[in-house]
């Protein structure tokens, strides 16, 4: 049980690396930014996450197993228009789009768990569906909407 649980808080600080540096991609994204280090972090934390979700045991099909393995295609199709997004504006599109949607998924990931897993935040919802959470997810796809709208006006310049 040990080795579970420090599994698990690899996993989280894994997580939490992926989100902060997306999060400053984003910010970077909307300045018609891309800094390759922001960009490097963001992009191996996010498939060391990936990795390490689907490294813990198997309990059948789940929503986490499903966005995991979404977030598996997006992010192989993230890392291609990354390394061609120089060639053509399309590229550069899908790069943003790509890290904008492993973003988005990781926060909604992160909001579930949260939900699931502190004690307090579980009181407020226990069963996953009540308003606290769904508001969050909403607010949520809100800000990802904003965000994503703010990158792609700046991907017209050729920073991205």
């Amino acid at each position: 049980m040990d080795f579970l649980f420090d599994f698990t808080i690899l996993h989280v600080l894994i997580s939490v690396i992926a989100l902060v540096s997306g999060v400053r991609l984003t910010v970077a994204f909307t300045k018609g930014d891309d800094p390759y280090s922001i960009k490097l972090v963001f992009l191996v934390s996010t498939a060391a996450n990936l990795l390490t979700g689907f490294l813990f045991p198997f309990h059948g099909v789940t929503p986490a197993i499903v966005i995991g393995a979404l977030n598996a295609v997006i992010l192989l199709g993230t890392i291609v228009a990354s390394a061609r997004k120089s060639s053509t504006r399309l590229w550069g599109l899908s790069y943003a789009i790509g890290s904008l949607a492993l973003l988005y998924f990781n926060c909604l990931v992160f909001i579930v768990q949260s939900f699931q897993k502190v004690p307090f935040l579980h009181a407020m919802a226990p069963i996953g569906n009540e308003p606290p959470v769904i508001v969050s997810q909403g607010v949520l796809f809100l800000v990802a909407i904003a965000a994503g709208y703010l990158c792609l006006r700046r991907t017209r310049r050729p920073a991205i």
